[in-house]
């Protein structure tokens, strides 16, 4: 959340307004009957939520509608991550995904906006890994003019750990990150850059939908994986719903509106009754902004879209 766009006085939410930990377990619950087979705590920052442990190992009871265990994963910014890893991996967390946007001490600082040195974001990773949580992601937002020297930086940091870097392509979602096309830097041209450093190969995708190509190293020491909603749109494919910390869903994660169901939780509205309305809202999906995003329809769209801070990622 950018200093200059949200100021010292910002009303953030009470805490009445927010789905507590039983609204989003009962929500898991029905969502994971009706053919949803992962979960993931993103933010703002999940770890910043009081007794976060507590809602992931109730939601890593639950049961998909194959029998399965419910896939729940985590994406933070790590900079409670030494104090909570063994926590997190205690309460069952086994993915655990990790946003870090360069080595560079100055730029890392720079890209979060809180001073927050790298180091302690690094023993986070070190710790969760230490802790034994077996999937370990890292993010990477691709700006053009900001990180791109750092790239081939963090994957030579990675490469050989087991640890996994995706580089994403720099999206407009929200009106708060001055997103210009011309910042972007495609998939393709990380790939060519990375592959004359460190040679790599495209693997089989793991499942139908998976956002991020897989790119492995071709000595065997891992693979990477980049996610190109820009450049390469993968909307006919995405099988993902969104719900907000104040029990708004949203079909799209760049959508303009959400749909009320907190107020179903808490007006006596029956298990039966909310599957119902998430499955009219779901059926009605239609968004595909990625497909058809010109310099046009982002100036159209301009203080309408919502904030990745309040949907996540």
């Amino acid at each position: 959340m950018p200093k200059e766009k949200f100021e010292k006085d910002h009303c953030f939410l009470s805490h009445t307004e927010v789905l507590s930990f039983e609204e989003i377990i009962r929500l898991g619950k029905i969502f994971a009957a009706n053919g949803i087979e992962k979960i993931r705590l993103t933010g703002g920052e999940p770890l910043l939520r009081k007794g976060i442990e507590f809602l992931i190992e109730e939601l890593s009871k639950l049961k998909t509608w194959n029998g399965k265990p419910l896939d729940v994963a985590v994406t933070t910014n790590g900079a409670a991550l030494s104090a909570k890893a063994k926590s997190l991996a205690a309460a069952g967390l086994k993915r655990l995904t990790v946003s870090l946007d360069a080595m560079d001490p100055q730029i890392y600082k720079d890209l979060n906006d809180v001073n927050f040195p790298i180091e302690k974001t690094l023993a986070g990773i070190q710790a969760a890994k230490d802790a034994g949580i077996p999937s370990i992601k890292i993010n990477v937002v691709v700006k053009r003019g900001v990180n791109e020297k750092e790239l081939i930086k963090i994957a030579e940091h990675f490469k050989g750990t087991g640890i996994i870097v995706r580089y994403i392509e720099f999206m407009d979602v929200g009106t708060s990150n001055g997103w210009r096309l011309d910042d972007v830097i495609p998939s393709r041209q990380i790939v060519e850059e990375i592959n004359r450093v460190y040679p790599i190969e495209p693997l089989d995708p793991n499942y139908t939908g998976e956002v991020a190509t897989r790119w492995g190293y071709k000595d065997g020491s891992g693979e990477l994986g980049f996610i190109s909603s820009v450049s390469e749109p993968f909307c006919k494919e995405c099988s993902r719903i969104r719900l907000s910390v104040d029990g708004k869903l949203y079909k799209c994660l760049f959508a303009t509106e959400g749909f009320d169901i907190r107020q179903m939780l808490r007006g006596g509205a029956s298990d039966e009754e909310i599957e119902q309305a998430i499955g009219r809202i779901w059926t009605t999906r239609d968004e595909h902004y990625s497909e058809i995003r010109t310099e046009e329809t982002v100036k159209a769209r301009a203080g309408k879209r919502i904030e990745m801070s309040y949907i996540g990622g």
